[in-house]
Order: C-alpha cells, then structure tokens, then sequence
C-alpha cells in the first residue's frame, strides 16, 4: 500500500505535465486578455463555509467532503469547489470595497469522496473565473464568451452550450410548490436521496443520475415556467447577450447544477466524447452567495472547468500537444582540469537562459554522447584536455553531424543562432 496511490488519485509524470503546462497557459493568457487577475485560496476552509455555501441538501456536502478535526478541535474540509473559497477570500479582505466589478481566476485542486470513473477522481484539479459586484447578464455572457473561446483555442469540437434559469427565491417557491405536488403520487418510487430532497430542495431531484427517478421527473414541472419577471427579463437579456457574442447555445430546463447557491443564470458545456459525466464545463449566477456567507449583498457569476476531464476530451478528440523541445546543449567533458572548465561553463550558460545538461553519472565520452542523445540536446559541447588548451571547445551538432570549434568568449553567441 505504501508504494501506491490512494484511490481516486494520480501521480502527475513528466511525461504528462507539459499538457497541463499547455492548457495552464492557454487558460492564463485568455484570461488575461479578458481581464481576469489570478487568486490563491488555501486548501482547506472551515467545514461551515462549504455547508452554508454550497449547501447542506447537496451530495457533496452530505456524501463526498473530506471532512476532519485539527488538533483544535476545529472541523476542517478540503475544498470540494473554487468559489466558496474565492468568495471568503473576497468577503475577509474586504474586496467589495472596491471599484466593482471584480475580476478573479484561479487553478485549483478540489476533493470529494466519489466514486472514481473516467475523468472524475477524488482529487481533481479546476479551472475557474469568477465576477463580483454586477447584476448585468453580460457578466453571464462574458463569462460563458470565455468558456467558449477557451474550448475552442484549445481545438475542441462537439460540446454543446445548453442554458438555462433556475430563478431567484421569489419565483422558485413557486415552482417548489408545483414541483413536490407532481412528485407527491410517486414519492414511494423515488430513491432515498430524493426522498430527502423533497423536502430540502426538490428541484434537486430533477438532477438525480437514478434511472427511476429520472422516468418520475420526466414531465415535472420546469423553472422556466414560473420565472418571475425581473428572472425572465434577465434570461431574455442574457441570450441576447450570447447571441450579439456570436455563441451558439441550447435551452434546456432539466440544468440546476449540483450546487444550491444558484440563482437565475445556469450553464453546461456538455459532450458524449468522455461517457456518461459528460459536462466538461458548468456554472451560473450566485447573487446571494455573498451574503449567505456573511459579506452584504454582492451579486456574482462565475463557472468551473476540470482540468483531468478536459485533457481527456482533448485525448479523445485527437488533439495532440507537441512535446516541448529538447535542451540547447548537453556538456560533455573528459579529463578532470577539462571538467573544472565544464561546471563553469554550464553554470554560466544556465544564468545567461540556456537549457543545459550535464551528465550526473559522469560516464565516459561514449555514455555521454548517448545521454545527449537520450534527452534530446541539440547541440553537444565537447570539452578535453585539447579542447582547455586551444581555449574553446567542440560543437556537435546532433542532427546535421556537423562539428566546429567555437572560442569560450563565443559561446553563447553561438547557442544563440
């Protein structure tokens, strides 16, 4: 047990890492151009922040938290999900005091105890923006515009926008009332999960993954049916909004999210390239998250992106991310005075920027050209005793098998073409 990883977990090799760099990148830089500054949240919160902001009827808070007490008998939680963090975080350092809006990405890993299927572990990792302080759906729409062109930089076809209104407090006691009356004849056929979710939340059972339920809910009542005006208005306003964008979408009322801190505005990037948990991208509106948790009223709107769930939708898909390039040079030396003039070398080409190798194993000239070979340099500076006494050294190109005698002085002139 010792030597392997704990279910739902994964090692992150070299081999794999230049793919996340890859995507990072992409991610960062697009959300630099849309205006997004990054913050940092701690791994773990306070177990009531997650209860009173993600909610205590969810799944997650109920099934999938990594919940435990510190040797100050205070219950800690790993986070499950970025925004609650990032809206603690906003609320403590006063933030809302601020010139609004707010603007914030993050990357994160995130915890719950689920069960591990393709795409979905215990520990995952996530994207995520969020904006605080304006009630305008072209917040939505902007932040839905950079979802989609975050997909698409990357190369990603067949997923499909589907949106849709959960409403406000207001309009969705309406709709809960209609709801548990359609679902009432058939509470006995319903799971034990949404049992427990007619009363706590029974838009919640419209979501539910169970088969049976899923029959039961079919033709159950929609939120779209029971907004009330300001919600309709502003479900109006956003897909004018996407569509001005030039974003494609697809109304679908089932979307509540798994989150209950929704408002209004709900989103789904789905596709059926990774099986059955097709969502590669959610979110929507949270108007009263800020102040559920203690912060005065400051709407919000933010989404979520797995990081694992889109690299295998990008490996699904065919889209392949070239391997980054080997070192500049690998430094070969032979003889110990030779060798003195290597190390020196190789330090002051690293601090002048070049990728430089050394053998560690400081094997003989052939093992050496083999391990230049191996890491793929692309050039070899050979360094011998004849090389030290003519005040230079060889260069090999590895490809072309061109060699040449470059003075020290030049070096880095010469890595440099």
């Amino acid at each position: 047990m010792l030597t392997n990883a704990p279910r739902g977990t994964k090692d992150l090799l070299p081999q794999q890492a230049y793919k996340w760099h890859f995507v990072e990148g992409k991610f960062k830089a697009l959300c630099d151009r849309y205006g997004f500054k990054e913050i940092r949240t701690p791994m773990f919160e306070h177990t009531e922040l997650f209860q009173r902001g993600v909610g205590d009827t969810t799944d997650i808070v109920q099934k999938e938290m990594y919940t435990f007490e510190d040797h100050g008998h205070r219950s800690i939680t790993l986070k499950p999900e970025g925004t609650s963090p990032v809206v603690r975080s906003f609320v403590e350092h006063k933030q809302y005091a601020e010139s609004q809006p707010t603007k914030y990405y993050y990357v994160t890993p995130c915890f719950r105890y689920e069960k591990p299927q393709s795409g979905r572990l215990r520990e995952f990792h996530q994207f995520g923006i969020e904006i605080f302080g304006t009630d305008s759906m072209l917040a939505d729409a902007e932040v839905i515009c950079l979802a989609r062109d975050f997909l698409d930089e990357l190369g990603i076809g067949q997923v499909e926008l589907r949106i849709n209104s959960v409403g406000c407090p207001e309009c969705r006691a309406k709709h809960r009332q209609a709801l548990k009356e359609f679902l009432k004849p058939h509470f006995d056929d319903l799971c034990e999960d949404c049992k427990d979710r007619y009363e706590r939340n029974p838009m919640r059972i419209i979501d539910c993954k169970k088969e049976n339920c899923r029959k039961i809910a079919a033709g159950a009542p929609m939120m779209l049916d029971y907004l009330c005006d300001d919600c309709r208005k502003a479900y109006e306003d956003l897909k004018k909004d996407l569509t001005s964008f030039g974003i494609e979408y697809t109304e679908d009322p089932t979307i509540v999210r798994g989150l209950d801190y929704y408002t209004k505005t709900a989103f789904e990037f789905v596709t059926t390239q990774i099986g059955a948990q097709g969502t590669v991208c959610g979110g929507g509106r949270y108007d009263n998250l800020i102040e559920e948790i203690g912060g005065p009223h400051v709407p919000g709107v933010g989404f979520g992106l797995g990081i694992e769930r889109l690299l295998l939708l990008m490996e699904n898909a065919g889209i392949e991310i070239e391997e980054p390039a080997g070192p500049d040079a690998a430094v070969i030396v032979h003889g110990d005075t030779a060798k003195a003039h290597g190390l020196w070398l190789v330090r002051d080409l690293r601090r002048k920027g070049f990728r430089v190798e050394l053998d560690d194993l400081e094997r003989n000239i052939k093992g050496q050209f083999k391990f230049a070979n191996r890491i793929g340099a692309r050039l070899a500076v050979v360094i011998g005793e004849n090389e030290r006494e003519r005040g230079g050294v060889t260069v090999k190109n590895r490809e072309s098998g061109e060699q040449q005698e470059v003075p020290f002085q030049d070096i880095p002139a010469f890595l440099s073409k």
